[in-house]
C-alpha cells in the first residue's frame, strides 16, 4: 500500500495501523525521513519517481492507495486569490489526482482500491476555509469522475473526517480562526479505523469517520442550504462572543458584524 502525507497526522497514524495488521506500506511525503520516500505532490515528475520507487519497494505490486496529503491555509472569499489559495488547490486536489493517475496502472492490474481523504467541510462552508473547502469538494468530484471511468476495475472510496486535532489546523489556529472550541473534535483513531475499513471491508463509495458525522452529512442532503448557513452563522456568532477568534485584517469585518 502507498499512503501520501505519511509523515504526520492521519497519514502517519494510518500507516502505523496498517503495518500492525501486517500490511506492507510505503509512505510518501515532503519529509524524506525514516522509511518515507520523498514526494512533492505538486510536481508530477516527483510523483512519478516516488510512486515508481514505492511500487518497486513493494515488490512490483500495489493493492491500495490512500491520498492523505493535504494542507489547510486560511483565506477570505472576499479577497483576491493569492499564492496560498493556489497551493491549497494544488496539494489537496491536484496532488490527489497526480498520485492516483501515476499509481493507477498498478492498481488496475491488482483490481485495487483508492481511498481519497475529503473533509466534513465538503458538505458545508465555514468562513475563511475558502480554498480548503473548495478543494475538498473537488476531491469528491474527482473521486466520482474516477469511479465513472475505472470503477469496474478499481474501488474508489471517499472518506470525510470531521475536526481532528492534527497539524493541518495549525495555520488556522495561528491566525485565530481555528475550529477548536467551535465543534466537538473527533478522535484520530476514528479516521484511521475508517480508512482501514475502506481498504479491507466491503466496497463503499463514501464513509464518514463517526456515526454522528454520517447522520449529519445525510441530513444535510435534505435540509435547505439556507438553514445550514444560518446555523453556521449562529455558531460563529457564539464563538465570536466567547472570544474564540482573533481580530485580524482578514477577520475584522466579519467579527464586527457577528458581535453586534
Amino acid at each position: 500500500m502507498i499512503i501520501t502525507g505519511a509523515a504526520s497526522g492521519i497519514g502517519e497514524a494510518t500507516a502505523k495501523a496498517l503495518r500492525e495488521r501486517g500490511a506492507q506500506v510505503v509512505g510518501l511525503d515532503l519529509k524524506g525521513e525514516d522509511d518515507l520516500i520523498v514526494c512533492d505532490v505538486t510536481d508530477q515528475a516527483s510523483v512519478d519517481t516516488a510512486v515508481a520507487a514505492a511500487v518497486a519497494r513493494l515488490g512490483g505490486g500495489l493493492d491500495a492507495l490512500v491520498n492523505c496529503a493535504g494542507i489547510g491555509l486560511p483565506q477570505s472569499a472576499t479577497e483576491k486569490p493569492g499564492p496560498d489559495v493556489l497551493r491549497v488547490l494544488d496539494v489537496n486536489l491536484l496532488g490527489t489526482w497526480r498520485v492516483t493517475a501515476s499509481a493507477l496502472p498498478a492498481l488496475r492490474t491488482s483490481h485495487g482500491r483508492v481511498v481519497n481523504i475529503s473533509s466534513g467541510l465538503a458538505h458545508l462552508a465555514v468562513p475563511f476555509a475558502t480554498a480548503y473547502g473548495a478543494s475538498k469538494r473537488a476531491v469528491v468530484g474527482y473521486s466520482e469522475q474516477l469511479r465513472s471511468e475505472v470503477g469496474d476495475e478499481v474501488t474508489v472510496t471517499t472518506v470525510y473526517p470531521g475536526y481532528i486535532r492534527t497539524p493541518i489546523h495549525d495555520a488556522s489556529q495561528s491566525a485565530g480562526i481555528g475550529l477548536e472550541g467551535m465543534v466537538p473534535p473527533e478522535p484520530l483513531s476514528a479516521a484511521v479505523e475508517t480508512i482501514v475499513r475502506a481498504i479491507y471491508g466491503k466496497p463503499v463509495r463514501d464513509l464518514a469517520t463517526t456515526k454522528r458525522g454520517a447522520r449529519a452529512y445525510a441530513a444535510m442532503r435534505f435540509v435547505p442550504k439556507g438553514l445550514v448557513e444560518r446555523a453556521v452563522r449562529r455558531q460563529m456568532r457564539t464563538g465570536a462572543r466567547r472570544g474564540l477568534f482573533k481580530s485580524t485584517p482578514m477577520t475584522s469585518d466579519l467579527l464586527a458584524r457577528l458581535e453586534r
